[in-house]
């Protein structure tokens, strides 16, 4: 099977084609992963996980989404992330970080929340502080030092978050970014800020590291971003990203979204064939079977299982069909027909 081949990304190579995506647990202290982190990711490398992204982790305070979100916007915060790095590779699994800002999503009510334009999201967050220079020069500095600190950690791969509403997506939708200067307007403007925090980041990183971008290729609302103007932005950055994982929406509360089992593949399918990129798909999936067709039919070249692996971070073994022999029982020599489905 297809899905339990190996899979290359610049010099990293992933045992299976299966990804753990960033999902926030908010368990953290201070941005500090804690005893919960160590046994949710460990338990993915268990359950032989090819890839496991960490969740969104802020790079500066306001950047965290939550009050008990992961970060990495000081040094001290590095030495817990690399006990999240061992226990994955010790257990099998290749690891990755997915760095990103809340911007205007941010629920912190003590802190500043920083935004293109001063557009809130709902009554809930309330109106954001529209970003001078001086504020977009701070927060990607924060993406670069972010990064710096994901390599001291031992993290194999970065992921910059671009989706779900958050600052980047803000600023390239233009339903959240009413800017007249060089960073609103035309899609080559709003394009600027994710320029500029891509070029940072890849300032820190070895040339062969891998860096992939998480987009929602489309808001689900009129005058927003859709799949062609999508095909653009992957355009104007595909160059200096090694992959893109495929999500949607986030941005605005009037989106209408028609949920069913791998409702985002044909936005991955897309962006793939259009744009010549290699992509993660990822929404709704939830069986090995999904995710060979996906494979099989070259709708992307890794495939994502999110809350499925929330609720049972050992699937992919019990749908393995003995493609996977578990770490854990291979190293004492157990048999494994106890785990996996008939």
């Amino acid at each position: 099977m297809k899905t339990f081949s190996p899979y290359n990304i610049k010099n990293l190579t992933l045992k299976n084609r299966v990804v753990m995506p960033p999902m926030c647990m908010n368990m953290a202290e201070d941005g500090h992963p804690t005893d919960f982190h160590y046994i949710h990711y460990g338990n993915a490398a268990l359950g032989e996980i090819g890839l496991i992204i960490v969740e969104a982790t802020g790079v500066t305070p306001e950047g965290r989404i939550l009050e008990r979100d992961l970060g990495l916007w000081r040094d001290d915060q590095i030495e817990g992330h690399k006990k999240i790095v061992d226990l994955s590779k010790k257990y099998g699994s290749s690891i990755g970080i997915q760095l990103g800002h809340a911007g205007r999503k941010c629920g912190i009510k003590s802190l500043t929340t920083y935004a293109p334009s001063p557009i809130m999201f709902n009554d809930h967050y309330g109106v954001p502080k529209e970003m001078n220079q001086e504020e977009i020069a701070r927060i990607v500095l924060g993406f670069q030092e972010a990064a710096r600190r994901s390599l001291e950690a031992g993290y194999e791969l970065i992921e910059i978050h671009g989706a779900h509403g958050y600052l980047i997506h803000q600023f390239l939708s233009p339903l959240s970014n009413h800017r007249t200067d060089e960073y609103g307007g035309s899609t080559e403007n709003r394009v600027r800020f994710l320029k500029e925090v891509t070029e940072a980041v890849k300032s820190v990183l070895p040339k062969d590291f891998p860096l992939i971008l998480r987009v929602s290729a489309t808001d689900y609302v009129e005058g927003g971003i859709d799949i062609k103007e999508m095909v653009k932005i992957i355009d104007l950055v595909k160059e200096e990203y090694d992959m893109i994982h495929v999500s949607s929406g986030g941005l605005h509360v009037d989106q209408e979204i028609t949920l069913y089992p791998g409702y985002q593949v044909k936005l991955s399918e897309t962006l793939k064939k259009e744009c010549g990129v290699e992509t993660i798909a990822v929404g709704l999936i939830t069986e090995v079977g999904q995710v060979e067709e996906i494979l099989q039919n070259n709708r992307a070249d890794l495939v994502a299982l999110g809350r499925v692996l929330l609720r049972d971070p050992f699937v992919i073994i019990r749908e393995g069909h003995g493609h996977v022999t578990p770490l854990f029982a291979y190293q004492r020599g157990f048999h494994v027909n106890w785990i996996q489905k008939k």
